[in-house]
């Protein structure tokens, strides 16, 4: 599917559908025939009718907006948390923040399978998530909610993993691209050329390895940090196409393009290109060494431009940092100028909604997806929005590497997924399981395709029937 930019970022209008609340009343008229002596003097203003009692009540919302790195995404929930508040009367947001994988993985499965999710909830698309739940009846329909609130035609083309036969079911909050983010003053001090061709990408690594420096900062105890990796691997080596085949069995895990994209990681594992150790490492470590100076690369997703800012968690390399796309691959297939572009976090609701909590819903929705917000989430936390933005608000973009992420994306002929927003939670569940065997050197590149295959071909199966 084509993904230029000016598709991406088409002008629309500004959002201005608001809700409004509904009020007001007179007083009855007199009744026939009545004498002004049985009328009942007019109320004096201390006896004027008590304004109707409101009525109180909270709702849960799940969020995975926690820690540094999350901090202005939590800012812009929290604002429209507060805003939804003041229109909602007697509403409280209950708030519940989780990290991403265990909500993803653990909790939300639980509660979904019991019958009691979250009201409001963080949720993904795809087979695994929004349209396993919503077939299982616990989502919202969205769909007369967007199209009550004028934001049916708002969206970009990013709602098909959030659907199930036309209906809405969840709503992607943004988007974002994964690439090679690199110190430039390193760089510039081993006289190396930006990792725009494979053949400068691999001196650069070669040199940083000879000089005590890490090539990639990683932190894979966490195994979806790796498989951003994995996943452009297969895109560029496999065909932009491969990862949408996986459902439907057009593609398979252990086919030989695939297999060379385990080996290949395997490879830099072995030429010690990641940082030693990486098991053991948190998301937040491989941020931490690369900050420090101990890498010169980190391949992560373009959210992370936020963490580069002067007032932010890498202000000591604010500067020194810039963004480009994997190189094209050596005898990868398809088109090489493609990149992941990934709309797959978002907001799902539950289908069991009292007249008041509906309320609430339509005004976080009203709140949460405005211009204002998805502005605020490209310009402060580098976030590319799922709606359509104007041109203007697009001209206010001024920070440097978050220019340089829309210039890979306008530069790209051919977007593909992540494969986590496309395969089922229980592949998804194999391929972080195997990769940290990979990286181990508990399992071969073949074991491990071969592995999550089975688990594709069960999956697969138990959709069909």
């Amino acid at each position: 599917m084509k993904k230029k930019l000016t598709s991406v970022l088409a002008a629309a209008v500004a959002l201005a559908a608001l809700l409004a609340g509904c009020g007001g009343g007179g007083n009855e008229p007199a009744a026939s025939g009545s004498s002004p002596a049985s009328e009942s003097p007019p109320a004096s203003p201390s006896e004027s009718p008590s304004p109707a009692k409101v009525e109180n009540f909270t709702m849960s919302l799940r969020h995975i907006q926690i820690g540094e790195p999350q901090k202005f995404r939590k800012a812009i929930l929290d604002d429209v948390v507060k805003k939804t508040e003041e229109e909602v009367p007697g509403l409280k947001f209950e708030l519940d923040g989780v990290e991403d994988s265990v909500n993803r993985f653990t909790k939300l499965p639980a509660e979904m399978a019991a019958g009691n999710p979250p009201k409001i909830m963080s949720i993904f698309g795809g087979a695994g998530d929004t349209q396993k739940y919503a077939k299982a009846g616990r989502l919202l329909d969205l769909t007369p909610i967007l199209e009550e609130l004028g934001l049916k035609d708002k969206f970009l083309n990013v709602l098909d993993p959030f659907s199930v036969d036309g209906k809405v079911y969840g709503l992607p909050i943004g988007g974002n691209t994964e690439g090679i983010f690199y110190n430039t003053e390193i760089f510039g001090k081993y006289g190396l050329n930006p990792p725009t061709t494979w053949d400068d990408l691999i001196k650069a690594a070669d040199t940083l390895k000879e000089n005590g420096i890490t090539p990639f900062a990683v932190g894979s105890k966490g195994a979806w940090v790796p498989n951003m990796t994995i996943n452009t691997f297969i895109g560029r080596l496999a065909g932009p196409d491969t990862i949408t085949g996986f459902t439907t069995g057009a593609s398979k895990w252990n086919s030989p393009d695939v297999v060379a994209a385990y080996t290949l990681y395997k490879e830099w594992v072995d030429k010690g290109y990641f940082t030693k150790g990486e098991l053991g490492k948190e998301y937040g470590d491989m941020l931490n060494d690369f900050v420090a100076g101990k890498a010169g690369m980190m391949f992560d997703g373009s959210w992370r431009s936020s963490a580069f800012k002067n007032d932010a968690v890498g202000a000591a390399v604010a500067g020194k940092v810039a963004f480009v796309p994997l190189p094209p691959l050596p005898n990868g297939k398809g088109d090489q100028t493609s990149v992941n572009a990934n709309y797959g976090e978002g907001y799902g609701f539950s289908s069991d909604m009292n007249e008041n909590e509906l309320k609430a819903v339509k005004a976080f929705i009203k709140n949460m997806y405005s211009d204002e917000m998805q502005l605020r989430g490209l310009l402060e936390d580098g976030v590319l929005p799922s709606m359509k933005l104007s041109e203007e608000s697009i001209a206010q973009v001024s920070d440097p590497i978050v220019k340089q992420v829309l210039d890979v994306l306008n530069g790209a002929g051919v977007t593909f997924p992540h494969f986590d927003s496309v395969v089922q939670s229980k592949v998804y569940t194999e391929t972080e399981t195997q990769l940290q065997k990979l990286i181990a050197g508990k399992a071969t590149p073949q074991q491990v395709a071969d592995a999550i295959q089975k688990v594709q071909d069960e999956e697969n199966a138990a959709a069909a029937k």
